[in-house]
């Protein structure tokens, strides 16, 4: 997976994070001017912990695993 590839992919992943919370809250059907600074930070605490979560994911799978030589 290219950079541009996998930011596409977390930035899917983030807005699938925040629909989640949107639904969960039954706020999909309003405007997002009518939630409150407390929702729209909860919303991106839920897309920052999904992006860490890959991030992180991605870093162990990509980074090779070193025998000892001992």
């Amino acid at each position: 997976m290219t950079d541009n590839e996998w930011q596409a992919y977390l930035t899917r992943e983030a807005a699938k994070e925040i629909g989640a919370w949107l639904e969960a809250r039954g706020g999909l059907d309003g405007p997002i001017r009518a939630l409150s600074l407390r929702d729209l930070e909860a919303m991106a605490i839920n897309a920052i912990s999904r992006f860490i979560v890959l991030s992180s994911q991605r870093s162990r799978d990509r980074t090779p695993i070193q025998t000892d030589p001992f």
